[in-house]
């Protein structure tokens, strides 16, 4: 959110700003915020005859809490904002190469971002990505990997192993449910047993849980 950039952006005229709605019981409803297409182009940036084409869009929402008086001009909002007319407003910017309409990509990246920062905070706080083992890159490069790696295997399993019910789960609810089961380990005729509880809940689906597990090692590659 460059000082260019919101210059670009006061000069959008008023009739080119278009509404955003979402939609609420069936019925298209205005969200108080719109966009619009920014004529800009980075100082930074060079172009290409095999370059992609480069298109800013930029959303801005009303700021509707009021200043205290005596206190105009004086705030330091934690967000870029803008003055347009009159009106003091929150201001965002979005850079693709895509040529979807305005309001389809809004919606499009609004549903995409939910998801991916859910993702990134189970990457960090449940897998431990955030915790990085040391100060070499190589070293952090393969502890992330590892951890994608367990991210995409804990997936799989919740989708094609526990089934319906287990895919929203966090690690944590696993954990209690069929990690941290007590237990007693038994070595018998060379053999490793497991006895659990009489009344364990969680029995059915670990032997569930095994037999599709050997389903999936036997089933045809790609199903």
């Amino acid at each position: 959110m460059t000082r260019e950039f919101k210059e670009a952006v006061g000069e959008v005229p008023e009739s080119e700003w278009h509404p955003i709605y979402r939609e609420h019981h069936g019925k298209r409803v205005k969200t108080g915020q719109e966009w619009a297409e920014v004529c800009f182009v980075p100082n930074q940036m060079s172009h290409s005859k095999r370059g992609p084409e480069y298109r800013y869009l930029a959303l801005r929402e009303p700021l509707r809490q009021l200043e205290l008086p005596g206190m105009e001009g004086q705030r330091e909002l934690p967000f870029p904002s803008l003055e347009m007319n009159r009106q003091s407003y929150k201001l965002f910017g979005i850079v693709t190469n895509m040529d979807w309409k305005g309001d389809r990509l809004i919606a499009w990246q609004h549903e995409r971002c939910g998801k991916s920062e859910e993702a990134h905070k189970v990457m960090k706080e449940d897998l431990a990505g955030g915790q990085l083992p040391s100060g070499d890159f190589g070293e952090n490069a393969a502890w992330w990997w590892i951890m994608v790696l367990a991210l995409n295997l804990n997936v799989a399993m919740k989708q094609l192993v526990l089934g319906p019910g287990w895919e929203q789960r966090r690690l944590k609810a696993l954990r209690w449910a069929l990690i941290h089961l007590p237990g007693r380990v038994l070595n018998r005729s060379r053999q490793w047993i497991i006895r659990l509880g009489k009344n364990c809940a969680a029995y059915r689906l670990l032997m569930g849980a095994r037999q599709k597990i050997l389903q999936l090692a036997h089933s045809p590659t790609g199903t």
